[in-house]
Protein backbone atom coordinates (compact mmCIF):
# COMPACT_ATOMS: atom_id res chain seq x y z
CA UNK A 1 0.00 0.00 0.00
CA UNK A 2 1.47 3.45 -1.03
CA UNK A 3 2.31 5.94 2.09
CA UNK A 4 0.51 8.97 -0.01
CA UNK A 5 -1.80 8.45 -2.51
CA UNK A 6 -3.84 11.09 -4.83
CA UNK A 7 -6.61 10.04 -6.55
CA UNK A 8 -8.45 12.40 -8.69
CA UNK A 9 -7.48 15.37 -6.91
CA UNK A 10 -8.33 18.44 -8.52
CA UNK A 11 -7.87 22.54 -6.57
CA UNK A 12 -9.88 24.77 -7.69
CA UNK A 13 -9.50 28.46 -6.38
CA UNK A 14 -12.11 31.04 -6.08
CA UNK A 15 -10.57 33.98 -8.64
CA UNK A 16 -8.53 31.43 -10.54
CA UNK A 17 -8.62 31.33 -14.37
CA UNK A 18 -7.90 27.48 -14.12
CA UNK A 19 -7.53 25.03 -11.78
CA UNK A 20 -4.19 24.84 -9.61
CA UNK A 21 -4.13 20.76 -9.92
CA UNK A 22 -6.37 18.91 -12.16
CA UNK A 23 -7.40 15.41 -11.66
CA UNK A 24 -4.17 14.77 -10.40
CA UNK A 25 -3.54 10.53 -9.36
CA UNK A 26 0.00 10.10 -7.78
CA UNK A 27 1.06 7.29 -5.57
CA UNK A 28 4.49 7.02 -3.92
CA UNK A 29 5.67 4.82 -1.58
CA UNK A 30 7.47 4.55 1.73
CA UNK A 31 11.38 5.61 1.12
CA UNK A 32 10.47 6.98 -1.91
CA UNK A 33 12.87 10.51 -3.19
CA UNK A 34 10.12 12.31 -5.60
CA UNK A 35 11.20 15.21 -7.42
CA UNK A 36 8.60 17.88 -8.12
CA UNK A 37 9.49 19.77 -11.34
CA UNK A 38 7.48 21.85 -13.49
CA UNK A 39 7.51 25.79 -14.40
CA UNK A 40 6.61 28.27 -11.82
CA UNK A 41 2.33 28.28 -11.01
CA UNK A 42 2.49 24.62 -12.32
CA UNK A 43 0.93 23.42 -9.07
CA UNK A 44 4.33 21.75 -7.58
CA UNK A 45 3.22 24.16 -3.81
CA UNK A 46 -0.03 23.73 -4.09
CA UNK A 47 0.11 19.59 -3.92
CA UNK A 48 2.52 20.12 -1.12
CA UNK A 49 -0.03 22.35 1.09
CA UNK A 50 -2.61 19.91 0.19
CA UNK A 51 -0.07 17.16 1.45
CA UNK A 52 0.53 19.14 4.61
CA UNK A 53 -2.98 19.98 5.09
CA UNK A 54 -2.57 23.41 4.71
CA UNK A 55 -5.26 23.64 2.44
CA UNK A 56 -7.87 20.96 0.94
CA UNK A 57 -8.98 19.73 -2.34
CA UNK A 58 -11.79 21.28 -3.88
CA UNK A 59 -12.30 17.11 -5.55
CA UNK A 60 -10.99 13.83 -5.35
CA UNK A 61 -9.39 11.72 -2.08
CA UNK A 62 -5.78 12.35 -0.63
CA UNK A 63 -4.61 9.76 1.84
CA UNK A 64 -1.06 9.89 3.94
CA UNK A 65 -0.04 6.90 5.67
CA UNK A 66 -3.79 5.62 6.30
CA UNK A 67 -5.73 9.34 6.99
CA UNK A 68 -8.12 10.38 5.12
CA UNK A 69 -7.23 14.07 4.78
CA UNK A 70 -10.35 14.69 3.97
CA UNK A 71 -12.12 13.20 6.89
CA UNK A 72 -9.39 15.13 9.55
CA UNK A 73 -11.66 16.92 11.88
CA UNK A 74 -9.74 20.26 12.84
CA UNK A 75 -8.17 19.29 16.76
CA UNK A 76 -6.85 16.70 14.33
CA UNK A 77 -4.76 17.91 11.99
CA UNK A 78 -1.22 19.05 14.43
CA UNK A 79 -1.35 15.50 15.12
CA UNK A 80 -1.06 14.69 11.60
CA UNK A 81 1.68 17.12 10.79
CA UNK A 82 3.57 15.32 13.83
CA UNK A 83 4.19 13.05 11.27
CA UNK A 84 5.07 15.27 8.32
CA UNK A 85 7.84 17.69 8.18
CA UNK A 86 8.34 20.68 6.18
CA UNK A 87 11.60 22.55 4.98
CA UNK A 88 10.57 26.54 3.09
CA UNK A 89 13.07 27.92 0.79
CA UNK A 90 12.49 31.08 3.17
CA UNK A 91 13.77 28.75 6.27
CA UNK A 92 10.61 30.67 8.39
CA UNK A 93 13.70 30.24 11.02
CA UNK A 94 11.86 32.01 14.41
CA UNK A 95 14.18 35.17 14.59
CA UNK A 96 14.04 35.79 18.59
CA UNK A 97 15.49 32.02 19.14
CA UNK A 98 18.93 30.91 19.13
CA UNK A 99 19.42 27.94 16.41
CA UNK A 100 19.35 25.13 19.54
CA UNK A 101 15.66 26.64 20.41
CA UNK A 102 14.31 27.03 16.78
CA UNK A 103 15.03 23.07 17.02
CA UNK A 104 13.93 22.50 20.43
CA UNK A 105 10.51 24.37 19.55
CA UNK A 106 9.85 21.39 17.50
CA UNK A 107 9.76 18.69 20.34
CA UNK A 108 8.54 21.29 22.76
CA UNK A 109 5.48 22.07 21.40
CA UNK A 110 4.33 17.85 21.29
CA UNK A 111 5.51 17.65 25.06
CA UNK A 112 8.62 16.25 24.08
CA UNK A 113 10.43 16.25 27.88
CA UNK A 114 13.11 18.75 28.43
CA UNK A 115 15.83 15.97 29.13
CA UNK A 116 15.00 13.98 26.05
CA UNK A 117 15.11 17.70 23.80
CA UNK A 118 18.64 18.14 25.97
CA UNK A 119 20.20 15.01 24.19
CA UNK A 120 18.15 14.88 20.97
CA UNK A 121 19.09 18.34 19.87
CA UNK A 122 22.41 18.16 20.10
CA UNK A 123 22.49 15.04 17.89
CA UNK A 124 20.77 16.74 15.43
CA UNK A 125 23.15 19.75 15.06
CA UNK A 126 25.55 17.81 15.10
CA UNK A 127 24.27 15.39 11.99
CA UNK A 128 23.61 18.67 9.89
CA UNK A 129 27.00 20.27 10.78
CA UNK A 130 26.05 23.31 12.89
CA UNK A 131 28.04 22.11 16.36
CA UNK A 132 29.18 25.35 17.90
CA UNK A 133 26.63 27.41 16.37
CA UNK A 134 23.51 26.90 19.19
CA UNK A 135 23.28 30.07 20.56
CA UNK A 136 23.43 32.17 17.03
CA UNK A 137 20.54 33.80 16.19
CA UNK A 138 19.26 33.38 12.63
CA UNK A 139 20.67 37.28 11.54
CA UNK A 140 23.99 35.54 12.41
CA UNK A 141 23.68 33.06 10.36
CA UNK A 142 24.30 32.20 6.49
CA UNK A 143 21.90 31.05 4.13
CA UNK A 144 23.65 27.48 3.62
CA UNK A 145 23.35 27.18 8.13
CA UNK A 146 19.84 28.48 8.23
CA UNK A 147 18.28 25.98 5.92
CA UNK A 148 20.28 23.99 7.70
CA UNK A 149 18.62 24.66 10.85
CA UNK A 150 15.25 24.59 9.37
CA UNK A 151 16.40 20.73 8.27
CA UNK A 152 16.72 19.93 11.82
CA UNK A 153 13.85 21.45 12.98
CA UNK A 154 11.68 19.79 10.62
CA UNK A 155 13.20 16.19 11.01
CA UNK A 156 14.03 16.29 14.73
CA UNK A 157 10.93 14.45 15.28
CA UNK A 158 11.70 11.71 12.88
CA UNK A 159 8.79 11.99 10.50
CA UNK A 160 7.65 9.55 8.04
CA UNK A 161 7.79 12.23 5.48
CA UNK A 162 8.99 15.17 4.42
CA UNK A 163 8.32 17.96 2.28
CA UNK A 164 10.72 20.42 0.80
CA UNK A 165 9.56 23.46 -1.28
CA UNK A 166 12.57 25.09 -3.49
CA UNK A 167 15.34 24.05 -0.04
CA UNK A 168 18.55 25.10 -2.43
CA UNK A 169 16.39 27.74 -4.46
CA UNK A 170 18.19 30.58 -2.22
CA UNK A 171 21.57 28.77 -2.06
CA UNK A 172 24.58 28.62 -4.38
CA UNK A 173 25.59 25.39 -6.31
CA UNK A 174 28.63 24.36 -3.29
CA UNK A 175 25.64 24.83 -0.45
CA UNK A 176 23.13 23.01 -2.14
CA UNK A 177 25.41 20.11 -2.31
CA UNK A 178 25.69 20.10 1.61
CA UNK A 179 21.99 20.23 1.71
CA UNK A 180 21.39 17.84 -0.52
CA UNK A 181 23.83 14.90 0.59
CA UNK A 182 21.90 15.45 4.41
CA UNK A 183 18.28 14.99 2.30
CA UNK A 184 19.74 12.11 0.77
CA UNK A 185 21.09 10.38 4.39
CA UNK A 186 17.51 10.96 5.36
CA UNK A 187 15.86 9.72 3.16
CA UNK A 188 18.13 6.66 3.16
CA UNK A 189 16.98 5.89 6.37
CA UNK A 190 13.73 5.14 5.14
CA UNK A 191 12.47 8.63 5.21
CA UNK A 192 10.12 9.29 2.24
CA UNK A 193 10.91 13.16 0.29
CA UNK A 194 8.92 14.51 -1.38
CA UNK A 195 11.20 18.02 -3.01
CA UNK A 196 9.61 20.55 -5.32
CA UNK A 197 12.58 22.02 -7.21
CA UNK A 198 14.18 24.06 -10.11
CA UNK A 199 17.25 22.92 -9.93
CA UNK A 200 18.27 21.00 -13.11
CA UNK A 201 21.46 20.16 -12.34
CA UNK A 202 20.18 18.43 -8.63
CA UNK A 203 17.58 16.24 -10.68
CA UNK A 204 19.78 15.45 -13.60
CA UNK A 205 22.85 14.21 -11.49
CA UNK A 206 20.64 12.46 -8.60
CA UNK A 207 18.18 10.76 -10.90
CA UNK A 208 15.60 10.26 -8.38
CA UNK A 209 12.13 9.49 -9.68
CA UNK A 210 10.65 13.05 -11.25
CA UNK A 211 6.90 13.90 -11.29
CA UNK A 212 6.72 16.97 -13.82
CA UNK A 213 3.46 19.00 -13.64
CA UNK A 214 2.36 21.67 -16.45
CA UNK A 215 -0.54 24.15 -15.75
CA UNK A 216 -1.76 21.61 -13.05
CA UNK A 217 -1.88 18.85 -14.62
CA UNK A 218 0.75 15.81 -14.47
CA UNK A 219 2.67 15.37 -17.71
CA UNK A 220 5.37 13.04 -16.91
CA UNK A 221 6.39 10.11 -13.78
CA UNK A 222 9.63 9.04 -14.60
CA UNK A 223 11.58 6.26 -12.18
CA UNK A 224 15.40 7.93 -12.34
CA UNK A 225 14.43 10.86 -14.68
CA UNK A 226 16.07 13.94 -15.64
CA UNK A 227 14.62 17.77 -15.44
CA UNK A 228 14.37 18.29 -19.26
CA UNK A 229 10.61 17.87 -20.41
CA UNK A 230 9.02 16.29 -23.21
CA UNK A 231 6.84 19.12 -23.76
CA UNK A 232 9.67 21.35 -24.65
CA UNK A 233 12.29 19.09 -26.22
CA UNK A 234 11.81 16.35 -29.17
CA UNK A 235 12.14 12.85 -26.94
CA UNK A 236 15.46 11.79 -28.79
CA UNK A 237 17.14 14.85 -28.31
CA UNK A 238 15.72 14.96 -24.44
CA UNK A 239 17.74 11.56 -24.02
CA UNK A 240 20.64 11.88 -25.70
CA UNK A 241 21.90 15.15 -24.47
CA UNK A 242 20.54 14.39 -20.85
CA UNK A 243 22.94 10.87 -21.31
CA UNK A 244 25.64 13.48 -22.89
CA UNK A 245 25.92 14.92 -19.94
CA UNK A 246 25.76 12.58 -17.49
CA UNK A 247 29.06 10.88 -19.45
CA UNK A 248 26.78 7.31 -19.75
CA UNK A 249 24.68 6.09 -23.06
CA UNK A 250 23.20 3.38 -21.42
CA UNK A 251 19.35 4.38 -20.58
CA UNK A 252 18.92 1.66 -18.70
CA UNK A 253 21.55 1.65 -16.73
CA UNK A 254 21.34 1.98 -12.74
CA UNK A 255 21.68 4.31 -11.67
CA UNK A 256 21.33 4.33 -8.08
CA UNK A 257 22.71 2.26 -5.51
CA UNK A 258 21.27 -0.28 -2.87
CA UNK A 259 20.38 1.14 0.39
CA UNK A 260 23.76 1.53 2.21
CA UNK A 261 20.70 0.98 5.39
CA UNK A 262 18.05 -1.30 6.00
CA UNK A 263 15.39 -0.26 7.69
CA UNK A 264 12.39 -1.93 8.54
CA UNK A 265 8.55 -0.65 8.21
CA UNK A 266 7.89 2.55 10.37
CA UNK A 267 5.11 2.95 12.92
CA UNK A 268 4.20 6.05 14.44
CA UNK A 269 4.16 5.81 18.22
CA UNK A 270 4.40 8.20 20.95
CA UNK A 271 6.27 8.14 23.82
CA UNK A 272 9.72 6.93 24.74
CA UNK A 273 9.41 4.44 21.77
CA UNK A 274 9.30 7.06 19.61
CA UNK A 275 12.03 9.15 21.24
CA UNK A 276 14.15 5.93 20.46
CA UNK A 277 13.31 5.58 17.41
CA UNK A 278 14.04 9.45 16.44
CA UNK A 279 17.31 9.28 18.11
CA UNK A 280 18.69 5.69 16.60
CA UNK A 281 17.37 7.48 13.29
CA UNK A 282 20.05 10.35 13.79
CA UNK A 283 22.64 8.06 14.48
CA UNK A 284 22.02 6.18 10.96
CA UNK A 285 21.96 9.38 9.01
CA UNK A 286 25.24 10.57 10.96
CA UNK A 287 26.94 6.95 10.04
CA UNK A 288 25.80 7.83 6.66
CA UNK A 289 27.47 10.98 6.16
CA UNK A 290 30.53 10.06 8.02
CA UNK A 291 31.39 7.53 5.72
CA UNK A 292 29.98 8.78 2.50
CA UNK A 293 27.79 5.75 1.96
CA UNK A 294 25.51 8.18 -0.32
CA UNK A 295 24.67 7.11 -3.61
CA UNK A 296 25.88 7.66 -6.60
CA UNK A 297 23.52 10.81 -7.37
CA UNK A 298 25.27 12.29 -4.50
CA UNK A 299 28.67 11.38 -5.94
CA UNK A 300 28.15 12.87 -9.83
CA UNK A 301 26.16 15.81 -7.77
CA UNK A 302 29.79 16.76 -5.78
CA UNK A 303 31.69 15.95 -8.86
CA UNK A 304 29.81 18.65 -11.10
CA UNK A 305 30.40 21.31 -8.37
CA UNK A 306 33.63 20.89 -7.64
CA UNK A 307 34.84 20.31 -11.02
CA UNK A 308 32.90 22.26 -12.98
CA UNK A 309 29.22 22.10 -13.82
CA UNK A 310 28.34 19.91 -17.14
CA UNK A 311 25.65 21.83 -18.45
CA UNK A 312 22.30 20.29 -20.65
CA UNK A 313 24.11 20.70 -23.88
CA UNK A 314 27.82 18.97 -22.43
CA UNK A 315 29.23 22.81 -22.05
CA UNK A 316 31.85 23.19 -19.38
CA UNK A 317 31.36 25.46 -16.68
CA UNK A 318 33.76 27.46 -14.39
CA UNK A 319 33.27 26.09 -10.67
CA UNK A 320 31.92 28.50 -7.88
CA UNK A 321 35.45 28.97 -6.59
CA UNK A 322 36.26 30.82 -9.91
CA UNK A 323 33.44 32.67 -10.96
CA UNK A 324 30.35 34.57 -9.47
CA UNK A 325 28.08 33.41 -13.15
CA UNK A 326 27.06 30.23 -12.08
CA UNK A 327 24.47 28.73 -14.51
CA UNK A 328 24.54 32.38 -16.72
CA UNK A 329 26.13 30.73 -19.52
CA UNK A 330 29.67 31.71 -18.80
CA UNK A 331 32.17 29.23 -20.03
CA UNK A 332 35.98 28.71 -18.85
CA UNK A 333 37.62 30.05 -22.07
CA UNK A 334 35.76 33.11 -21.87
CA UNK A 335 36.53 33.56 -18.43
CA UNK A 336 40.16 33.36 -19.41
CA UNK A 337 40.13 35.52 -21.96
CA UNK A 338 38.04 38.36 -19.72
CA UNK A 339 39.99 37.83 -17.03
CA UNK A 340 43.32 39.18 -19.48
CA UNK A 341 41.32 42.09 -20.87
CA UNK A 342 40.61 43.47 -17.60
CA UNK A 343 43.90 43.75 -16.44
CA UNK A 344 45.02 45.66 -19.30
CA UNK A 345 41.98 48.33 -18.78
CA UNK A 346 43.41 51.15 -16.60
CA UNK A 347 40.29 52.88 -14.07
CA UNK A 348 38.75 55.33 -15.78
CA UNK A 349 39.42 59.30 -13.68
CA UNK A 350 37.32 59.32 -10.84
CA UNK A 351 34.39 62.86 -11.59
CA UNK A 352 35.15 66.00 -10.22
CA UNK A 353 33.31 66.40 -6.95
CA UNK A 354 30.33 68.89 -6.19
CA UNK A 355 31.17 71.30 -2.65
CA UNK A 356 27.52 72.33 -1.52
CA UNK A 357 27.41 75.32 1.09
CA UNK A 358 25.48 74.96 4.16
CA UNK A 359 23.36 78.00 4.10
CA UNK A 360 19.99 77.71 3.66
CA UNK A 361 17.80 77.88 0.48
CA UNK A 362 14.61 78.62 -0.77
CA UNK A 363 15.65 76.85 -4.19
CA UNK A 364 18.49 74.96 -5.51
CA UNK A 365 20.60 76.72 -8.06
CA UNK A 366 22.08 75.21 -10.66
CA UNK A 367 25.83 74.87 -11.18
CA UNK A 368 25.35 77.02 -14.90
CA UNK A 369 23.36 79.76 -13.05
CA UNK A 370 24.79 80.24 -9.82
CA UNK A 371 27.02 82.70 -10.34
CA UNK A 372 24.25 85.28 -12.01
CA UNK A 373 21.47 84.75 -9.00
CA UNK A 374 24.02 84.51 -6.01
CA UNK A 375 23.53 88.22 -5.53
CA UNK A 376 19.75 88.10 -6.15
CA UNK A 377 18.05 85.14 -4.51
CA UNK A 378 19.60 83.26 -1.39
CA UNK A 379 20.58 79.72 -2.08
CA UNK A 380 22.31 76.37 -2.11
CA UNK A 381 25.30 77.53 -4.14
CA UNK A 382 27.34 74.79 -5.96
CA UNK A 383 30.84 75.11 -7.38
CA UNK A 384 33.30 72.38 -9.08
CA UNK A 385 37.11 72.19 -7.44
CA UNK A 386 39.04 73.34 -7.61
CA UNK A 387 37.55 77.41 -8.26
CA UNK A 388 37.54 79.36 -5.41
CA UNK A 389 34.04 79.43 -3.05
CA UNK A 390 31.82 82.40 -4.44
CA UNK A 391 31.53 85.82 -2.64
CA UNK A 392 29.27 85.18 0.64
CA UNK A 393 25.85 86.92 0.46
CA UNK A 394 22.89 87.48 2.60
CA UNK A 395 22.88 86.96 6.50
CA UNK A 396 26.87 85.83 5.04
CA UNK A 397 27.92 88.97 3.25
CA UNK A 398 26.88 91.39 6.61
CA UNK A 399 28.99 89.71 8.83
CA UNK A 400 32.13 90.09 6.21
CA UNK A 401 31.38 93.66 5.72
CA UNK A 402 31.19 94.15 9.65
CA UNK A 403 34.75 92.56 10.04
CA UNK A 404 35.92 94.56 7.05
CA UNK A 405 34.72 97.64 8.74
CA UNK A 406 36.71 96.66 12.40
CA UNK A 407 40.03 95.58 10.09
CA UNK A 408 39.95 99.41 8.86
Amino acid sequence: MALISLDHVSKVYPKGTRPALDDINLSINRGDFVFLVGASGSGKTTLLSLLLREEEATDGEIRVAGNDLRRLAPRQVPFYRRTIGFIFQDYKLLNNKTVWENVAFALEVIGTSRSTIKSLVPKVLETVGLTGKENSYPHELSGGEAQRVAIARAYVNHPQILLADEPTGNLDPTTSLGIMEVLDAINRTGTTIVMATHNEEIVNSMRKRVVELHTGKIVRDEQQGSYDSALYFPDAEVESKSHQALGTSDKDQRYRAPNAIETGSQVDVEGETRVETAANAVDAITQTLSSGAGDEGIARLANSVHSGRTGRYGDAFASPEDTMTWGKGLKLDDIDGSEGRAEAVSEPPAPPTAVKSETSAESEVTATTETATAAETPGENETLNPPAPPAPSGDAAQEAEEVHKEDD
